[in-house]
């Protein structure tokens, strides 16, 4: 299915307009199917390649994808945004996909690349934003070295399915201690492990696959979740 993409500036409360891109089926977007925020890390911007990958990959499908920058890479800053910035970001992002004149989505999902993907869970755990269901690509479950000290108290609170990827070789999210406090979310979550990844998913040197292969992988699965009836 052919792609369209759809750029736009999108206003912050308190803050300059950011930028925006949406991905969307060619053909029409059913309000059916899903319509997702997918924010981005503490390193990047809207434009890495695993976001944008996935974004087209999913409208490719029929979904609707919404990247955005947050404010802090507007401008071309590097060190991240405080948090009450982060979140009103995120509340004006999902409010302006789920309220779009055109699409008038039906089934939201909240997703996003480490730092994105934390500042939307505590969203979704304090009722802040409503999606149906959440993906995590590469949480931020603690600092390098600091496994014993994870940042998961809001955990207990988020009663939506989710999904968690997760890398071998993460210095931010140890494995046995993710999947210790996955253990805290009421809703079962699928967990999918990329062996030999990091916290970007990027593998070692002498790997046999290579960065292309890693990103089609989650984007397939990200695909087969989503088609996956929960509840």
């Amino acid at each position: 299915m052919s792609v369209i993409e759809i750029q736009a500036k999108m206003q912050i409360p308190d803050s300059k307009p950011v930028s925006v891109v949406i991905n969307a089926p060619e053909a029409g977007f059913r309000p059916e199917k899903w319509a997702m925020v997918l924010a981005h890390g503490a390193g990047n911007d809207m434009n890495h390649s695993m976001l944008a990958n996935l974004a087209e990959g999913l409208a490719a499908q029929g979904h609707l994808v919404m990247r955005f920058n947050f404010p802090y890479r507007e401008e071309g800053k590097k060190r991240p945004d405080g948090q009450k910035t982060l979140e009103k970001a995120w509340i004006a992002a999902f409010k302006y996909l789920k309220n779009h004149p055109h699409f008038r989505p039906q089934n939201m999902i909240a997703a996003g690349k480490s730092m994105g993907g934390r500042v939307a869970s505590q969203l979704q755990a304090s009722g802040a934003i409503d999606p149906k269901r959440m993906i995590f690509y590469g949480f931020p479950l603690h600092a390098p070295g600091k496994k014993d000290e994870p940042r998961s108290s809001h955990f207990k609170d988020i009663n939506v399915p989710t999904l968690f990827f997760a890398g071998t070789r993460d210095s931010l999210c140890d494995l046995d201690a993710l999947q210790k406090n996955l253990v805290q979310l009421p809703l079962e979550p699928a967990l999918e492990i990329v062996e030999g990844g990091d916290h970007s998913f990027k593998l070692p040197k002498n790997a046999d696959r290579d960065k292309q292969s890693v990103q089609d992988e989650l984007l397939e699965k990200t695909i087969a979740w989503l088609d996956r009836p929960i509840g």
